[in-house]
């Protein structure tokens, strides 16, 4: 071991938490070795951590906040350990879990990061709610995990999930099928969502009685939407009247959450983003949040992070280029 090196040791009490700690064949300690360059050696309920002295510290600290959470009766998977290992290595003791906690009917959900936190603080306190950032770090996941929560516990009545149907520059007459499967692959990535918190038939019982219902924005108009969760993803995609004809929707005893990446527009150019529009119209209006994300905030696999940061910083170098000639 060189000077810089250090070789720590770790014990754990409760036994039957290791598996889950480890993860199989050991898949969670890999994932620190790679991330952070280290060496974990497991023996029994012991581990050994050798590598630079820094690194080492972070790994330490990353695995005794993963067994913290299993003792807390919380999963460990690869994004908790990701999130984990970005905590430590910014030596910040906060635990976004604990308070901000979200229960499903599959499972309990707890922020990866203190952005996530705060957008999960938003959506309990805040009636309009706007989720700004690329994608991976959980906007709309959140959002769709707190509306099925608050539906559980007779928060709200309805669920209602929407898209604007404009993505790169498809247009649904060109596509086959009836408008129900000219829409669905739009709306997927909600599906998604709601069968990762509820059982499939919880998600078919309640589609078919209209407790939660998934349609594009253009389904919206001439509605008021009271007791209900209503979430508009993809929002960079609406025009200013899109996304004003949606915002008035909101009726009594309900919440919105806005979700979208203004990186990341399909409108026609020269298209003015309702996103955007509407975060300027509405700066500093009380009872709205507005919670920006970054690719620290990614949750999917490390390389999204890094390619996030290649696109952001390929955009800033043509702006710099831009501006200065």
């Amino acid at each position: 071991m060189t000077e810089d090196s250090e070789r720590l040791q770790m014990q754990f009490e409760d036994n039957s938490l290791l598996p889950q700690l480890y993860g199989e064949r050991d898949r969670n300690l890999d994932r620190i070795e790679r991330e952070l360059g280290v060496s974990v050696t497991s023996r029994g309920n012991r581990l050994a951590i050798a590598g630079p002295h820094a690194n080492a510290d972070v790994a330490r600290n990353a695995l005794a906040s993963l067994y913290e959470r299993l003792k807390r009766g919380l999963e460990v998977d690869a994004a908790a350990v990701d999130a984990a290992v970005k905590r430590a290595s910014l030596h910040s003791d906060e635990r976004w879990g604990e308070t901000e906690e979200i229960r499903t009917r599959k499972r309990r959900i707890t922020p990866r990061s203190a952005n996530q936190a705060a957008y999960v603080k938003a959506l309990r306190t805040h009636e309009l709610v706007f989720g700004l950032g690329p994608a991976g770090t959980g906007k709309t996941y959140l959002a769709v995990a707190m509306a099925v929560d608050m539906l559980m516990s007779g928060g709200v009545e309805r669920i209602i999930l929407s898209r604007p149907a404009v993505e790169a520059g498809e247009r649904l007459g060109f596509l086959p099928g009836d408008l129900r499967e000219k829409v669905d692959p739009y709306l997927r990535p909600l599906y998604d969502a709601l069968y990762d918190m509820m059982p499939g038939d919880q998600v078919m019982k309640r589609l078919d009685s209209g407790e939660i219902e998934i349609a594009p924005l253009a389904f919206m108009r001439g509605r008021t939407l009271a007791k209900a969760f209503v979430i508009l993803d993809e929002a960079q995609n609406t025009t200013p009247v899109q996304m004003k004809m949606f915002l008035t929707r909101l009726g009594e005893h309900s919440r919105m959450a806005v979700t979208g990446d203004l990186s990341q527009v399909d409108l026609p150019p020269r298209t003015r983003s309702g996103l955007a529009d509407a975060l300027e119209t509405l700066a500093g209006e009380p009872g709205i949040a507005r919670v920006d994300f970054t690719d620290l905030d990614v949750v999917r696999h490390p390389l999204v992070s890094r390619i996030v940061r290649a696109y952001d910083r390929r955009e800033s170098k043509a702006r710099r280029k831009k501006d200065n000639a």
